[in-house]
């Protein structure tokens, strides 16, 4: 059986309303960046004792250029690493709150000022020993033989985590290298980890 039809004719649709051309959508506004993390130095308590104090009073005063007991901020993470400590850039840089490369540049610390920053980078938990790196490594040794090929050494270290610039990784990798092009990661590691 077939549907009825309405014998009723359709009721005229109401005239359209003139349609409004849909606005652009406006870009939505960028949300604050959030201020960049910092650590109180003022809060670290010291627990060095007089002769490591006095050990590392001796190597600040190596890296004072300009002979007023003042070391400039891009010095502070080679300092600490002599101490043999080895924060990355990214853990000095928020421990300076975040300063431009001008202010790396120009600015600077006396000792006092330094040893809470040297504490904070000892207390910090998340410190990766030579056995990490090596693990990290060995993923990229395709032949089991304890070596990476230097070339992909140089990708990795260009574009992985800290990246470097290739004038960075160039002195890195100086006399690294075998005749093959090889890399020997153990030692590697060991020379960046004395360095």
């Amino acid at each position: 059986m077939a549907p009825k039809k309405d014998a009723k004719p359709a009721a005229k649709a109401a005239p359209a309303a003139k349609k409004e051309e849909p606005k652009p959508a406006e870009p939505a506004p960028e949300p604050p960046k959030p201020a960049a993390p910092t650590v109180d130095l003022s809060a670290v308590k010291l627990d060095f004792t007089p002769d490591q104090i006095e050990d590392f009073r001796e190597a600040f005063s190596l890296f004072d250029r300009l002979g007023d007991n003042k070391v400039a901020y891009n010095q502070i993470a080679d300092i600490m690493r002599a101490l043999g400590q080895n924060p990355t850039n990214k853990e000095v840089k928020l421990i300076l709150s975040d300063p431009s490369p001008e202010d790396m540049e120009k600015k600077r610390i006396e000792f006092e000022q330094f040893l809470p920053m040297l504490q904070t980078v000892i207390n910090n938990p998340n410190k990766a020993g030579f056995e990490d790196y090596v693990e990290g490594l060995r993923v990229f040794d395709k032949e089991g033989n304890g070596t990476v090929m230097g070339a992909e050494l140089r990708i990795v270290l260009s574009t992985l985590g800290e990246k470097m610039n290739e004038k960075e990784i160039d002195a890195l990798m100086a006399g690294q290298e075998d005749e093959n092009g090889c890399v020997n990661y153990e030692t590697f590691i060991k020379h960046i980890m004395s360095v």
